[in-house]
């Protein structure tokens, strides 16, 4: 799966509620009006202006907080192909996966907010198409490809008939 899009870039330790602000907790049934505000507590124009294949860029412990299994669906709603950070809150990394958006780790300190990237997922290749930086990655493993590429787990068991890999 090829990827590619423009960067927004984030510091260390965005939460949850940097991603889906407390405020509108009732807002969590309807995913739609909440992905409006999409991490508006860490940049107040990036809900407003995020566009279809971009991706969201962050430093250490990406996801931190409770659990909110309802985050990273808003970041895919908002069009977002990918996540990439230094490191993940595990529960926030386990559920991007579940709801199929992709989470990369890599050193992200030479991308800027705006560059251009083209991510290889199965070659586990970042291009900065804006600074000619080629980073690397571990892969994700091949089960977490096959359910990103069905759209996350749930669709993955429902076309599969379970759990399946083969």
């Amino acid at each position: 799966m090829i990827l590619e899009g423009k960067t927004w870039k984030f510091g260390d330790d965005i939460s949850t509620d940097h991603i889906a602000p407390g405020r509108l907790f009732h807002l969590r049934s309807n995913l739609e009006e909440l992905a409006k505000h999409v991490l508006e507590d860490a940049d107040q124009e990036f809900a407003k202006k995020v566009q279809k294949g971009d991706f969201v860029v962050g430093g250490n412990n990406f996801g931190l907080g409770s659990s909110r299994e309802h985050a990273p669906t808003i970041i895919k709603m908002a069009g977002v192909s990918a996540v990439l950070a230094k490191s993940f809150a595990r529960i926030f990394f386990r559920n991007s996966i579940n709801v199929g958006l992709p989470v990369l780790e890599c050193d992200t300190e030479k991308i800027n907010r705006g560059d251009v990237l083209r991510v290889d997922l199965g070659a586990g290749i970042v291009e900065n198409k804006t600074s000619g930086e080629k980073l690397t990655f571990v892969p994700l493993p091949e089960a977490m490809l096959k359910i990103l590429n069905d759209g996350g787990l749930l669709a993955h068991i429902e076309k599969h008939g379970g759990f399946k890999f083969d």
